[in-house]
């Protein structure tokens, strides 16, 4: 990979609560897979959960995983947690 993709190349974000079963099951799976991400705690960050609210659209679903400053997923397995 060239400098210029590594600079183009934003980490996952993945947006969390601590009681979410689907939030422990997102993060398991990124880390099974090796993804690198950051992962945030909607309920203890409310800057993180103002971003995620922009970035939805306004859904209050946990866990949201996004890739390249987008949303590729909101909640897990057709589940979530309300926020």
């Amino acid at each position: 990979m060239s400098n210029g993709e590594e600079a183009l190349s934003k980490p996952v974000e993945l947006y969390t609560t601590s009681g979410c079963p689907h939030s422990a099951a997102a993060r398991e799976d990124l880390e099974w897979r090796g993804v690198e991400f950051v992962e945030y705690d909607v309920e203890r960050d409310a800057a993180a959960r103002a971003r995620m609210l922009q970035l939805t659209g306004g859904a209050r679903t946990v866990p949201v995983i996004v890739e390249e400053g987008k949303p590729a997923q909101v909640g897990w397995m057709g589940r979530g947690c309300p926020v």
